[in-house]
C-alpha cells in the first residue's frame, strides 16, 4: 500500500478523510451535512482511492514513524458507517495522544468536536471520554 501520510490543514478546519467509495452520492451528501451544520468551514474533504478501507493501524503507523509538525493528530474518517447510516457518523481517530484511540461523532455534532480540536481548546480524550454505550459522542446534553 502507498504511504497514507497526510499533512495537517493549513487552516482551522479538520481533515475529514474518505474510506469508502461504494456510493458517490453518500459522500456528497455526508460533506453536504457536515457543511450545514452550522453554516462554518470545518472540513477538509479528502477523496483519493488509494485511502480506500485504510486501517486504522496504517495511519497511527505512519503518523508515529514521523516527526513533522505538519502532520496530523487525528482525523475523521468517513467509512462504510459514515455513508449508510442517517446520522453520518465519523470516526474520529486519535493519531497523536493515544493512537488509534477512537469514538463516533454524527455529522450534526462535527462543527463542534472539529472546531474545539483544531484550536487546541479540548483534547480528543475529553470528547472521546464523553461518548455514549455504542461508542458516539452526541453532544454535551444541552440541547
Amino acid at each position: 500500500m502507498a504511504s497514507v501520510l497526510l499533512s495537517a490543514p493549513k487552516d482551522l478546519t479538520s481533515t475529514v478523510l474518505r474510506t469508502d467509495f461504494g456510493d458517490d452520492a453518500a459522500w456528497v451528501s455526508v460533506q453536504a451535512t457536515i457543511d450545514a451544520a452550522d453554516g462554518s468551514p470545518h472540513a477538509t474533504y479528502v477523496s483519493d482511492p488509494r485511502f480506500t478501507d485504510v486501517s486504522i493501524q496504517a495511519l497511527t503507523d505512519e503518523e508515529t514513524a514521523t516527526e513533522d509538525y505538519d502532520d496530523l493528530t487525528y482525523v475523521f474518517l468517513a467509512d462504510t458507517a459514515t455513508m449508510t447510516d442517517p446520522s453520518s457518523p465519523l470516526l474520529a481517530v486519535d493519531l497523536y495522544d493515544e493512537p488509534g484511540r477512537t469514538f463516533r461523532v454524527p455529522a450534526r455534532w462535527y462543527p463542534e468536536v472539529s472546531a474545539n480540536l483544531s484550536i487546541a481548546n479540548m483534547d480528543f480524550a475529553d470528547f472521546a471520554d464523553a461518548v455514549d454505550g455504542s461508542g458516539t459522542f452526541r453532544g454535551w446534553g444541552d440541547d
